[in-house]
């Protein structure tokens, strides 16, 4: 991770990234808010408790448009910004084997969050680590909530979330969430991601075959042409290449381009290359 010396009010104007019309299509309403941040995890990490010491009373439930999932939004202040906070559906993966993960990814890939928080058990670090990569695969603007703290000294388990912020190449906040303990570390650790005064340099899985390299860089080539606004097209390319039904099916039909800019029918003949690859 680096710093800057930029100041949250030099910053301020440039450093919003996320896509507000995805959002708005989303159902996101971010008229009263200067960041969108999405809160991601595994199941039974304490996700809501973390949702509930963001936000307090200033949160409502709803379901995601055309879907029956359900989520929960809310509002906290801090510094000089007010933030939004969008609870994700607890997945174990992106890859959009079932609803919940469909919904997940689509926001982090298309809404492109300020921060995502991925909050993990820290008893379970091995296992949880596999939504921390996934995510890390779409974006860099990632923090840790490393949850459930006394459970793991309970059991003897040591985590040196120090070591493992330099290996992740992003901010590690420890946390006892339901006494509150690292709320303050995890409130300035947003603030930082959001304001861009942490950037991280997240680890990703490296591709070493060069007949894959190659093959990503074509794909990569053709979805970034029908889709010029797609805000990380390597990755999907990615997952097509490895077989990623649902996403070949978004591109055939279209549905990504619900979440972008372009025309629908200057796409049509090139999805239908793309996804057949």
């Amino acid at each position: 991770m680096t710093k800057n010396t930029k100041t949250s009010s030099d910053a301020c104007e440039s450093c919003a990234i996320h896509n507000a019309a995805a959002l708005h299509k989303l159902g996101v309403d971010m008229s009263d808010f200067d960041y969108v941040i999405a809160l991601s995890g595994n199941p039974n990490t304490g996700k809501s408790t973390v949702f509930n010491a963001l936000t307090g009373l200033r949160q409502h439930t709803g379901n995601w448009p055309g879907k029956t999932v359900s989520r929960a939004e809310g509002g906290f202040e801090y510094g000089d910004h007010k933030y939004k906070l969008v609870d994700l559906p607890g997945t174990y993966s992106l890859l959009a084997t079932s609803l919940d993960e469909e919904v997940a990814r689509d926001f982090i890939l298309f809404g492109q969050p300020d921060v995502t928080i991925v909050v993990v058990d820290a008893t379970r670090l091995e296992r949880n680590l596999n939504l921390v990569l996934q995510v890390l695969e779409i974006t860099n603007r990632v923090v840790v909530a490393l949850n459930l703290m006394d459970e793991a000294n309970r059991h003897g388990i040591q985590v040196d979330e120090r070591r493992l912020a330099r290996d992740l190449g992003i901010p590690v906040v420890p946390m006892v969430a339901r006494q509150g303990e690292g709320v303050p570390e995890l409130l300035q650790a947003i603030s930082d991601v959001a304001n861009r005064k942490t950037v991280g340099k997240p680890y990703r899985v490296k591709y070493d075959s060069p007949e894959l390299k190659k093959a990503v860089i074509e794909v990569t080539k053709q979805i970034e042409s029908a889709y010029p606004e797609l805000p990380n097209a390597q990755w999907v390319a990615m997952r097509l290449l490895d077989g990623d039904e649902r996403i070949a099916e978004a591109l055939r039909k279209g549905e990504l381009g619900d979440l972008t800019h372009g025309n629908i029918e200057h796409r049509s003949a090139q999805m239908q290359v793309i996804g057949n690859q």
